[in-house]
C-alpha cells in the first residue's frame, strides 16, 4: 500500500503539492490524473525519495521508501522509460538492476519474457523506439516480484497491441492483490483500465473515489430528441421544467428530464420521434468539468 499524509513541495515560491493526502489500496488499478503541472510526477519522485518533501510522509508498506531494507522488492516504478544507458543491451541493463540490488539474476529472463523483449534482449538500449523502451522500464519494474508497482504514462509510444497489452498486464498484477498506481492521459485508457480514481489539480487533492463515482458525480445526464417537430416540442418541454438546447432544426439535446417523460410529452402534443437516446458525460469530460480551474495552460477558442 502506498500512504500520503499531508505532503507538500515547495520550490521557492512555487507550491507543486500542496497537503495532499490518499491512500492507494491493494487489489485495484489505481489511476493517478491531473492536468500537465498538477504535481502528479513530483508526488510520485517524492513516494519514490527522489524528492524531499517540504512537508508531509510518503510511505510504501508503512516505512519510506529510503529506510526500505530491499526497495526494489516492495516497489517497482517506471518514471522515465529513457533513462537507460544506451550502450547497454536489454539483458545487461536489468542484470545490473538485479546485482546491484540484491536480487537473482535468473528473474531477468523471466521479466525479458513477461514483457515481450525476449528477442530483443541483446540488443542496445539506444536502439530501441519508445515503445520497446517503455517495456524494458516496465520489466525492471518487475524485476524484484514487488508488492506495489508506480507507473508513470507507461502507454506512451506503445501501438494498440502494446496498449492493450499494459493494460492487461496492470488489471493482472492487480488481481494477484498487488498495489498499482498509473498516471495517464489517456482518458480514453483509464476507463478501460483503472478501478478507483486520485485526481489532482494545482497540487492539491480534487477527487479520490471510484471510477463510476467520479463519473457519476460530475456528469450531465441529457437525451438526444430527434423529431421533425423540435420547435413545438421544445417550447412544451421547457413549460415542463426541462433545460432544451437545439442542436439542429430536428435535433435536440433535454437534460432535468426522462426520457419516458420526454416521449409521454411527445405524444401528448403530437410530436413524433425520430430518436430518443439517453447520454452519459464520459471520463474525458468529467475530467475536464472537476479540473477546469485547475488548468496550467488554456487555448482561447477559435485562436487558431
Amino acid at each position: 500500500m502506498i500512504s500520503v499524509k499531508d505532503l507538500t513541495k515547495r520550490y521557492g515560491d512555487k507550491v507543486a503539492v500542496d497537503q495532499l493526502t490518499f491512500t492507494v489500496a491493494p487489489g485495484v488499478v489505481t489511476g493517478f490524473l491531473g492536468p500537465n503541472g498538477a504535481g502528479k510526477s513530483t508526488t510520485m519522485r517524492m513516494i519514490l525519495g527522489l524528492d524531499t518533501p517540504t512537508s508531509g510522509t510518503a510511505t510504501v508498506a508503512g516505512r519510506p521508501y529510503r529506510e526500505l531494507v530491499e526497495p526494489m522488492r516492495a516497489l517497482g516504478a517506471l518514471l522515465d522509460a529513457k533513462a537507460v544507458h544506451p550502450s547497454r543491451t536489454a539483458r545487461h541493463h536489468l542484470a545490473c538492476l538485479a546485482v546491484s540490488n540484491g536480487l537473482p539474476v535468473a528473474r531477468v529472463d523471466d521479466v525479458l519474457e513477461r514483457v515481450g523483449l525476449q528477442g530483443v534482449a541483446d540488443k542496445r538500449a539506444g536502439q530501441f523506439s519508445l515503445g520497446m523502451s517503455q517495456r524494458l522500464g516496465i520489466a525492471g519494474a518487475l524485476l524484484g516480484d514487488p508488492e506495489v508497482l508506480m507507473f508513470d504514462e507507461p502507454v506512451n509510444g506503445l501501438d494498440p497491441e502494446g496498449i492493450r497489452w499494459i493494460r492487461q498486464l496492470m488489471k493482472g498484477l492487480a488481481e494477484e492483490g498487488r498495489t498499482v498506481l498509473v498516471s495517464s492521459h489517456l482518458m480514453s485508457e483509464m476507463t478501460l483500465t483503472a478501478e478507483h480514481l486520485i485526481v489532482i489539480g494545482r497540487g492539491r487533492l480534487v477527487a479520490d473515489t471510484s471510477l463510476e463515482d467520479f463519473v457519476e458525480s460530475s456528469c450531465e445526464r441529457t437525451v438526444l430528441v430527434r423529431t421533425p417537430s423540435a420547435a413545438s416540442l421544445a417550447e412544451a418541454l421547457r413549460g415542463n421544467g426541462a433545460t432544451v438546447r437545439a442542436e439542429r432544426e430536428d435535433r435536440l439535446v433535454v437534460s432535468g428530464m426522462e426520457s419516458l417523460d420526454i416521449s409521454r410529452l411527445a405524444a401528448a402534443h403530437g410530436a413524433p420521434l425520430a430518436e430518443l437516446t439517453p447520454q452519459r458525460t464520459s471520463l474525458e469530460d468529467a475530467f475536464m468539468r472537476l479540473t477546469r480551474d485547475s488548468v496550467e495552460y488554456t487555448v482561447a477558442q477559435g485562436a487558431l
